[in-house]
Parts: structure tokens; C-alpha cells; sequence
């Protein structure tokens, strides 16, 4: 945890504490040359002395941009959130930070999680700012701003983009991602053709906001508000809902009172925070994406959050969200079901009630009166969609450091499979040979991809729902065990063991794996084995070499250099490691 204020973090939060920002600014009485440059550059901006001196400063990080779609509305929030720093006597700024658009940043915005993660710690330290609104919601920006924010430690609130509209086609309700997959796969097998791919083109995704079923952005939106970050039940308002609008004002009010009472997010990211958090993500059947960016995010924290804390609380949460990929409803049926408070109050045992939230003095005061409006979307105790969570961490020989498999939105037939390894070296090695009638692939076999982790990807991308032959396709299968060292969309579906540690490109043993060798995967004894003796795996090591680095210089140089595996998040070593840094005050 890297962090200028860490002699604060057990202390209470308390009121008149000198602003951080009045070290820049000082008062019309300080002689400093430093502070009279600044008061006379604010002057330049245009801004009176009564409209900032001696008021709390809030920065609002904003991930809007015209190539991110999940985030093209937030120029507008930032407008509300504005409004209510204004209202409750405090001074924004808005500052623009990187965009990490998941449709169109390649080869992985993954890869570039890491940069805005810096790009938020070092803009909120160096500036003069008392707290901080983030805004994001695409996949990784909500856990890149969160980690940046809590190597900081300063008050904040975070504002989740949204979900979008559910898409609609022909009178059926789609599901962003989810249904891309679906009905790909149905192109393929030649049930539907280019018509009707021209109109789902149209119909998928038809209003800002990031993906409506719960993929990781809702996950993550989601575990951001049951970590207490967020004004409640923030995460499942649809961004075009006027409601949205209105949260992104009272997150403006919030962070100044929270300035005043200088509550930094330390106090709200407790161990206890980042467990509730896991439980939350487990009982909405969430994205695998979660584990990396949840341990990633409590590190950052100061909190050790391992693959088996994951198991530990995954074998006692029910799944109780019947949302895709994993379920029927999406987003917006969630939020008017009562969204991620009504799911909570159901599960008051799994969580720690006396925890503070940056809304309330404790999670069960905000949790107090919160109801469920539709059983179907929002399932009792005692008829959940699952009986333990959706996802279950797999240990073994192939997977030493863990690998993570999301059961509960796969084929229950293959929970327990046993099959022979068709292997693929690379992504666009499987991706044109997969069709292949040489290969001889059938449903029984086990699909292995590698060099696709954090340094083979690069980036981890999202390769791990590996497509299934297109001839098996028109036989009806729709499912297969898949094996690899990615990462998956938290929109897909199927039999796919991910986050395989380590990865390949350093030596893991999925670097040894060859095809025809057989492969058990045991969801309930939690196992993904190898069948091949030790003395022949130690032979293949001998002969194996590492993989080319693919960076030479720049950025993709210095995340090859520093990028942790995925079981510990996926972090640079140098931002992970514990340490403190000075304030850069100017005086």
C-alpha cells in the first residue's frame, strides 16, 4: 500500500482538521510566494476568492470520452455532481483521466488498468484537493480509480457510469454481450444469417451505459457499493434514468461532508469491506474478472485477499441474482427489484453490519427498510438460483497458484469431465485452426489455450471462452471444458477455467501440456489435473524455452517488467509493495 497518510488510518475521523488544499492556497494573509502564485493562477481561471478559498476542493475524475459508449454520458454527471459540491459549499474540479473503453481498446484495456490506476494516485496527490469523485463504470476503470484513490487515502465517493438499456430484436429482450455470444455462435452453425446479424447489430446495445446483464461491470459497480464507496444503491440505476442524475448530485453533497469529517477511504476499506464485497459478487453469480481486480483492489488497501478467502466464502453464499449470463433478468429488472440493497437485506448473516459506509455510520443503518419487489429476479434463501457462489478457485497440477472456473454459467454435465488436450499455442493460432476437421475435435475434448496471461497476452485479454468448432456447432453443442491462462468477458458463459497461475509464458505448467495428454476437472472436489507423470512433465521443462518478450520500449516495456500473476491481482509489483510517499507540498 503506498500511501503519504498512513499515520491516519486508525485514527477517527474528525472535523476541523486543516484542508490539504490551504497548502497551496493559504489565505489573502499568507506571505508565501508559492501560495500567491496559485491564488493569482485561480484568478486566471476566472474564479472569484469567495468561491474557493477556505472550501473543500473536489476533484472529479472523469473517464468520459467519445470512444467509450459505457461512459459517453458522463460528460452530463459530472455537470450533477458538480451542482451538488457547489450546493453543499465546496469548490470542484473536474479533471480527465484515461478512458478504458472494452470494446475498443486493444489488445486488452486489461493492459492499461495499471496506468489509470497511476494516473489517479499521482493526479490526486499532487494537486490541491481534498477529496475525490470518481466516475467510471467500464470494466476496469472502476477498479483502476479505486486503487489509485486508496494509495492516496483522501475522502471519496465513487459514481457508477450505469447499465445500459435492454437491447431488443424481434421480440425478444437481449442481453449486451451475452446474446453477442449466443447468436454468433448460431451464425456460425447456420441457424440465422447476415439479415438477421445486421439487425441484432442495431438492436444489442441502444443507450449509453456499460453492459445490462451481470458482466463486470455490473459486478464491479456492484462490489464498489457493497464496499460502501457509493451513495446506495447506486450501482444498478440505469444510466439514462433521470434517478441516475440525481445520485450523481448527492454523491457532489456527499464527499464535502465527508471532506469535513475527513473520512478517508481507509476507514471504508477494511478487510471486512473487501469480504462483503466477495460475498457480493458471489451472490449475484458475478463476473470471474472480480477475483483479479477485488485482490488487486484490497492490496492496495493494505488487505491480503487470497484465491482462498474466494473458496472459503463461495462454499457458504447462495446465488440469489437471477441475472445473465448465469440467470433470466438483466439490469433494470434488478434495479426495480430492489437492487443491491434489497439482495443484501436478504443476506444480513454472510455480511459485517457495523462497518462504516461513506453514506452511513454503519452497513446496517443503510441496509435498514431495504425490500425485494420481485422474487424471480431477486430469489429468496430458500430458492436460490445456486446453493453456494458461481464461482469456485481449482487447485492441481496444472494450476498450482490457482485458476478460477464459473460453474454456475456452464453445462452441469461437465462439472466433472475428464478428456484429452487439443492445444493452442497462441490466440490466432486457435482462432484460424479451430474449424479445423483435421483436428478431430469432439465434444469430449478439452480445449487448452496459452500465452494469453498477463505477460503472454499481453494484457490477459479475453480469450478464455474459446469458441467451439463450428461442426460441433451444427451437432448442437454449445458447451465444452476450455482451459487457459486468460481472462473471460463477464458477459460469457460456458465450462471455461480461467486465470490458470502461473501462466505459461513464465514456465506454469500449462507451458507443458500437449495434446492427446488427458485433463480431469472436478468443479465440487475443486481439482483440474493433469494426467501426465512427474518425470515426463520434468523432461518437457528441460526442453521448454520462454517465449520473446514482445515490448522493446515504452509503457508495454514497463508492465512486461512489473505485472504480478493473477492470483495476487495482476498489479505492478512497485505500485503493490508497501511503502509510504510524501505529500508534495509546495511550501
Amino acid at each position: 500500500m503506498s500511501t503519504g497518510q498512513e499515520q491516519n488510518r486508525d485514527e477517527a475521523p474528525r472535523e476541523g482538521r486543516p484542508l490539504r488544499s490551504h497548502q497551496w492556497y493559504g489565505s489573502e494573509l499568507t506571505s508565501g510566494l508559492r501560495q500567491f502564485s496559485h491564488r493569482a493562477r485561480t484568478r486566471q481561471l476566472g474564479y472569484l476568492p469567495e468561491e474557493h478559498l477556505g472550501k473543500p476542493v473536489v476533484a472529479i475524475l472523469n473517464t468520459w470520452s467519445d470512444i467509450n459508449p459505457c461512459h459517453v454520458h458522463l460528460r452530463d454527471r459530472a455537470q450533477a455532481v458538480k451542482r451538488g459540491v457547489w450546493q453543499a459549499g465546496g469548490f470542484p474540479l473536474e479533471f480527465p483521466v484515461s478512458t478504458l473503453s472494452e470494446t475498443f481498446q486493444k489488445p486488452t484495456p486489461m493492459l492499461y488498468r495499471n496506468m489509470l490506476a497511476m494516473e489517479t494516485e499521482e493526479l490526486l496527490r499532487s494537486y490541491p484537493v481534498d477529496g475525490a469523485v470518481l466516475m467510471g463504470g467500464c470494466d476496469k476503470s472502476t477498479p483502476a480509480l479505486l486503487m489509485g484513490a486508496a494509495s492516496v487515502d483522501l475522502p471519496t465517493v465513487f459514481v457508477p457510469a450505469g447499465p445500459m438499456l435492454p437491447g431488443h430484436w424481434r421480440n425478444e429482450v437481449l442481453g449486451s454481450g451475452t446474446d453477442m455470444w449466443k447468436y454468433w455462435d448460431d451464425k456460425r452453425a447456420g441457424l440465422i444469417g447476415d439479415c438477421e446479424m445486421a439487425e441484432l447489430e442495431s438492436g444489442l446495445a441502444r443507450s449509453p451505459g456499460h453492459c445490462m446483464t451481470m458482466g463486470t461491470a455490473s459486478t464491479l459497480t456492484a462490489a464498489a457499493e457493497a464496499l460502501g464507496v457509493t451513495v446506495p444503491g447506486a450501482s444498478s440505476i440505469p444510466a439514462v434514468d433521470s434517478g441516475h442524475d440525481r445520485m450523481a448530485a448527492a454523491a457532489g453533497l456527499r464527499i464535502v461532508e465527508l471532506v469535513r469529517q475527513d473520512l478517508r477511504l481507509s476507514r471504508i476499506l477494511t478487510r471486512e469491506a473487501y469480504e462483503d464485497a466477495v460475498t457480493t459478487v458471489l451472490a449475484l453469480g458475478g463476473s470471474t474478472n472480480a477475483v483479479i481486480h477485488l485482490t488487486a483492489m484490497a492490496g492496495r488497501s493494505g488487505v491480503e485477499l487470497t484465491l482462498d478467502d474466494w473458496d472459503r466464502i463461495a462454499r457458504r453464499v447462495p446465488v440469489l441474482a437471477n441475472l445473465r449470463p448465469g440467470g433470466q433478468y438483466l439490469m433494470e429488472d434488478f434495479h426495480f427489484a430492489g437492487g443491491l440493497p434489497g439482495l443484501l437485506a436478504r443476506i444480513p448473516d454472510l455480511l459485517h453490519l457495523d462497518r462504516p459506509t461513506v453514506a452511513h455510520t454503519t452497513l446496517r443503518e443503510q441496509l435498514d427498510g431495504a425490500l425485494v419487489h420481485n422474487d424471480e429476479v431477486i430469489r429468496p434463501r430458500e430458492k436460490p438460483l445456486a446453493g453456494e457462489g458461481g464461482l469456485a478457485v481449482l487447485r492441481g497440477n496444472l494450476c498450482p497458484d490457482g485458476a478460477v472456473v464459473k460453474h454456475v454459467a456452464a453445462e452441469p454435465h461437465l462439472r466433472r469431465h475428464t478428456g484429452p488436450a487439443v492445444v493452442f499455442d497462441d490466440y490466432r493460432t486457435m482462432q484460424r485452426t479451430i474449424d479445423d476437421p483435421d483436428l478431430g475435435i469432439t465434444a469430449d475434448h478439452v480445449l487448452v489455450l496459452r500465452n494469453a496471461g498477463p505477460k503472454g497476452g499481453p494484457g490477459m485479454p479475453e480469450y478464455g471462452m474459446l469458441p467451439i468448432p463450428d461442426h460441433l456447432l451444427k451437432q448442437g453443442v454449445r458447451d465444452m471444458v476450455r482451459i487457459s491462462d486468460a481472462r473471460m468477458s463477464g458477459t460469457s458463459y460456458g465450462m471455461c477455467v480461467l486465470h490458470v497461475a502461473p501462466e505459461s509464458y513464465v514456465g506454469g505448467p500449462l507451458a507443458l501440456v500437449r495434446t492427446g495428454d488427458l485433463i480431469t476437472l472436478d468443479v465440487a472436489a475443486r481439482s483440474l489435473h493433469l494426467h501426465v507423470a512427474d518425470e515426463e512433465l520434468a523432461e518437457r521443462r528441460a526442453a521448454w524455452t520462454p517465449p520473446p518478450n514482445p515490448y522493446e520500449r515504452g509503457y508495454g516495456a514497463l508492465y512486461h517488467e512489473q505485472i504480478t500473476q493473477a492470483d495476487t491481482g495482476c498489479d505492478f509489483e512497485f505500485l503493490a509493495r508497501p511503502g509510504s510517499v510524501p505529500e508534495p507540498y509546495a511550501s
